[in-house]
């Protein structure tokens, strides 16, 4: 099962309680790290967390500095406890407009953790799937073979964590902006309105129970002497 979720409303959280924007994103990585030990002990095999979009750039140059720098200190002080849990890190999306150091950090970390066999983990950063499916359109076969694979080799994910079964939102916001586009072609859809500083196990563990109670025909119809099959099986 491959889980995405787009981690929104850190600022608001942050401003709701007269605090700095930069608060608001240190508690979301807080919940960030909680959210991946849930998934790590579940039956999900590959997670991925919008970390920083292409269109984030445009935000003022403080806040994205305190971005990228809460990004290195996650890496750094998460990679060993990956190693320990069978955790792969690969962080997808472009990497040419990366400072070096955060781009050595990631690359030391992927390599690192590379041996783990439990979850997936990726971390979306300068990420636009418009922009990634544009890439892969225009590369040749011998980027990676089919769509797919060429799809994987531009946003630097070797290890393919396959279609999103589920798409959870946080923040109240209803749109998926430019998030796995070519992923979510059937993914299920969860939209909660609690922030993602607040986003806790339990609140992830009430979306799946949601998942699980949902039917997928992926556009095919279900027979009326046939009783439809719930996606718990996908897990």
């Amino acid at each position: 099962m491959h889980v995405a979720i787009i981690m929104d409303g850190n600022g608001r959280w942050a401003q709701q309680r007269g605090l700095v924007r930069a608060v608001g994103h240190r508690a979301g990585a807080k919940a960030a790290r909680r959210i991946i030990e849930a998934a790590a002990r579940s039956s999900i095999q590959a997670l991925t967390l919008y970390a920083f979009s292409a269109d984030n750039w445009s935000r003022p140059v403080d806040e994205v500095q305190n971005l990228m720098r809460l990004l290195k200190r996650y890496l750094v002080s998460e990679t060993a406890k990956c190693i320990q849990n069978g955790i792969r890190i690969q962080v997808i999306g472009r990497r040419d407009r990366l400072s070096h150091n955060l781009l050595k950090t990631i690359e030391q970390t992927e390599r690192a953790t590379a041996v783990g066999h439990g979850l997936l983990l990726q971390l979306a950063v300068d990420y636009s799937s418009r922009a990634m499916i544009a890439r892969a359109a225009q590369s040749d076969d011998a980027d990676g073979g089919d769509f797919s694979g060429r799809l994987a080799h531009a946003m630097h994910a070797p290890n393919r964590a396959g279609d999103v079964d589920l798409l959870i939102r946080t923040g109240g916001e209803r749109r998926l902006s430019d998030f796995l586009l070519w992923e979510c072609a059937y993914a299920e859809l969860v939209f909660i309105n609690t922030f993602w500083p607040d986003f806790d196990e339990p609140a992830f563990d009430a979306a799946l129970r949601e998942f699980r109670g949902r039917i997928r025909r992926f556009g095919r119809l279900i027979p009326s002497n046939a009783a439809a099959t719930p996606v718990e099986e996908a897990l």
